[in-house]
């Protein structure tokens, strides 16, 4: 398991289309969204996993939970 976040700055690039300039206070941001956004993931999943009395959190739970998550950040 990964005890650090991969740095953003290396995937944002290889995934652009056009070369894009990433300043260090913004990766930063990123970073810092992504770290907010996984933890709200884990905490709605351990609820979701604490109403169906599983004592894990297993993919399923993720997957249920990241949708309603993802539709939520989009707006």
């Amino acid at each position: 398991m990964l005890k650090k976040a991969p740095k953003l700055k290396s995937i944002i690039k290889t995934k652009a289309k056009t070369n894009i300039i990433v300043k260090p206070t913004s990766e930063a941001m990123i970073e810092l969204l992504m770290l907010m956004f996984l933890s709200n993931l884990a905490e709605e999943a351990k609820a979701n996993a604490f109403q169906e009395k599983s004592a894990t959190i297993r993919a399923h739970h993720l997957k249920a939970v990241s949708k309603k998550m993802l539709k939520k950040a989009k707006g």
